[in-house]
């Protein structure tokens, strides 16, 4: 099962591959399938900016582990950094781990240092390990330097940002795995009208679902225009 953590962290039940938009980074989400399904490449890097979908995938995988009775564990580091990096201690003995967020430990000796342990820890016992960060390998402001040399083992993929097409698409299919009929007129006020990140998306739509059920009405252009 996917390890629940201290400070209530879990995994979102939105966040899996099938409502996972894929246009521009396909063959990236194609990969964190294998590695959901502990095969492939044993250590894969993410990269991108907010609102590209790296904590998505990240929980994606451990949705996918779990339901293949493979253990599975989700650290979101910016999350963690008030707990001891003793956190890192035991996750090798999991099916895959999933680190998110790496950008936050970068400078702070004794997390980059614990990190480094595990990694090792993971390569020696054959686990599997996913890290997102917003920036590069090269990019990382790490301290030490034997952290930066593992961060670039393994295969990265540098997630791409959706363009306005697409931006529509995936938010459409978010609605229809709700159960919501988008227009493309209303996709395009929406975008219009919002920024461009998918989870401010998200969670707009959500909360439009929620008030056109309480209203018991579509979600028409005048219905969002009156909610927005």
């Amino acid at each position: 099962m996917a390890i629940q953590l201290p400070l209530h962290i879990g995994l979102s039940d939105a966040a899996t591959f099938s409502n996972y938009y894929r246009a521009g980074n396909a063959q990236a989400v194609a990969q964190c399938e294998q590695s959901a399904a502990c095969s492939g490449e044993k250590f894969i890097y993410l990269h991108g900016v907010s609102g590209t979908g790296k904590s998505h995938l990240l929980q994606a995988i451990c949705h996918a582990a779990s339901s293949q009775q493979l253990q599975a564990a989700y650290l979101p580091l910016h999350q963690c950094m008030s707990m001891s990096s003793a956190i890192f201690e035991g996750l090798e003995h999991m099916d895959i781990v999933c680190i998110d967020d790496l950008d936050a430990i970068a400078g702070n000796g004794q997390w980059e240092t614990a990190l480094f342990h595990l990694f090792n820890r993971i390569r020696d016992a054959g686990t599997y390990l996913v890290i997102a960060a917003s920036v590069t390998v090269q990019e990382l402001d790490l301290t030490l330097p034997d952290l930066q040399s593992r961060m670039s083992w393994g295969l990265s993929y540098g997630l791409q940002q959706l363009d306005d097409e697409q931006l529509a698409a995936a938010i459409q299919m978010r609605a229809a795995v709700r159960g919501i009929e988008l227009g493309d007129d209303v996709a395009a006020y929406i975008l219009k009208r919002s920024p461009r990140d998918m989870n401010v998306l998200f969670d707009l739509l959500e909360k439009l679902d929620h008030e056109s059920l309480v209203a018991k009405r579509r979600l028409t252009i005048p219905f969002v225009k009156g909610f927005l």
